[in-house]
């Protein structure tokens, strides 16, 4: 679709108001510009930033459409601001073949509201027993880069160190959830003071470390890429920062959730508050945010995870663990690390989209806002104040952590390759007519 487009008066990162105009795709020029027969965009006050690129996204197609699909999981991506998502492995069947990669590649190019790079998993059926065909999802249509078990760790360390072994032949990376299995059996929160009082089994902040721990060690010794999904625990971020001046190539990733919100809330019992990893304490929320500002923590990952009413409208016990976040998370980050000066604009498109987009070698996505850099872009208006109400949000899930809360910051608009998915705040469904 051939669009045309003057952005007047965006602020790049933050610093001075100029002129964006965008034609084929791509930028065209930066500066002071007329219209002509360009779509004019009124961005004054706004803040311009690439496109966002969330390394860690559920979209829950195949088999599980009662949760989300690719449609609604990308619409809602775009109005969040994000032109790049990586669809998490763990749909029915598991997305541990060419073919199931490339069925939800095809989806996201189908529905052309984002750029959807699917998520090989590691190992057959995330069973933790074989290795998958990472070669085969490698040389698919989809180019998998990146390969998780997420929502299951690769337990076994010999398996481990194979796939690490293994994706290093493409320059692959294993994201992995890091969750020792047998200290974390019949866990409902996180392992302290508030689990005791209440009497819920615990999620031992040391099953989180360990992993990461023999991880870490594993990836130095074969000289590989590794990269640890939702980071949660102030002993972490040690591990990590260990690593790292060793040379260790080692990224991390924090949600928008453990960046904001602690154990405290699970005193309620609202099961949208249950996830995995858990909400930590206070001094763990601090530890995460001031990784992320160092750099020790690389990035922001949602974690997106649509579930069903029936699946979170229920006792605690039962309930199913996971939290949306993709329409959410930058108003997050903008009140938990920029509003507190722990971060700047231009740092927020680092985490966001310059280190995410290399992290995934997604080599088009996570571009420098410059002339003749493919028109990936998110308008945020920094100023603006509005409540989150899941009924109104485009995802399927309803189980937002954030719900009722007002939120810092709003998405005006979203140009995914040179298209205005999302204008004043709404998706732009007249491109709905014309396919990518």
């Amino acid at each position: 679709m051939s669009a045309k487009y003057l952005v007047k008066g965006a602020r790049p990162l933050g610093g001075e108001a100029t002129d964006i105009l965008i034609e084929d795709g791509r930028i065209a020029s930066l500066g002071s510009g007329t219209s002509g027969d360009a779509q004019v965009i009124d961005a004054d006050g706004l803040i311009a930033l690439p496109g966002l690129v969330d390394l860690h996204t559920h979209l829950r197609e195949p088999g599980r459409e009662d949760a989300e699909t690719v449609e609604t999981g990308t619409r809602a991506a775009a109005l969040g601001g994000w032109t790049a998502v990586h669809a998490m492995a763990n749909t029915d069947p598991v997305a541990d073949t060419a073919g199931v990669v490339e069925q939800v590649w095809r989806l996201g190019r189908q529905y052309g509201w984002v750029d959807v790079r699917p998520v090989g998993a590691v190992t057959v059926g995330l069973a933790g027993e074989r290795l998958a065909e990472l070669g085969a999802m490698a040389d698919s249509a989809a180019g998998v880069r990146v390969f998780s078990d997420d929502g299951h760790c690769v337990w076994d360390p010999v398996l481990m160190r194979r796939a690490l072994e293994y994706v290093k032949a493409f320059d692959g990376v294993v994201a992995q959830h890091a969750q020792e299995p047998r200290l974390t059996e019949g866990a409902q929160m996180h392992e302290g003071e508030v689990s005791a009082e209440l009497g819920l089994a615990g999620w031992p902040a040391v099953a989180e470390e360990a992993i990461i721990a023999r991880d870490v060690l594993l990836a130095g010794h074969v000289g590989s890429r590794l990269h640890v999904c939702h980071v949660s625990t102030a002993g972490s971020v040690e591990i990590l920062r260990w690593a790292k001046t060793r040379g260790i190539d080692v990224t991390a990733e924090v949600t928008p959730h453990h960046l904001l919100l602690t154990d405290e809330l699970v005193r309620s019992y609202d099961p949208v508050f249950k996830v995995n990893p858990p909400l930590r304490t206070a001094a763990d929320v601090q530890a995460v945010r001031e990784a992320l500002a160092d750099g020790t923590i690389d990035i922001v990952a949602t974690d997106h995870a649509p579930h069903p009413v029936e699946a979170k409208d229920c006792e605690w016990g039962v309930a199913s663990m996971g939290m949306t976040g993709l329409e959410t998370a930058l108003s997050v980050v903008q009140e938990a690390m920029v509003d507190t000066g722990l971060l700047t604009w231009e740092q927020v498109a680092t985490r966001m989209s310059h280190a995410p987009a290399r992290i995934g070698r997604v080599s088009s996505q996570g571009r420098p806002i410059a002339v003749g850099e493919p028109a990936h872009l998110t308008l945020v208006d920094p100023a603006a104040r509005w409540e989150c109400d899941p009924a109104v949000q485009a995802t399927m899930g309803r189980n937002s952590p954030v719900r009722g809360r007002t939120m810092h910051g709003s998405v005006v608009a979203t140009i995914y390759a040179g298209r205005a998915t999302v204008l004043d705040g709404k998706l732009n469904e007249a491109l709905l007519e014309v396919p990518l």
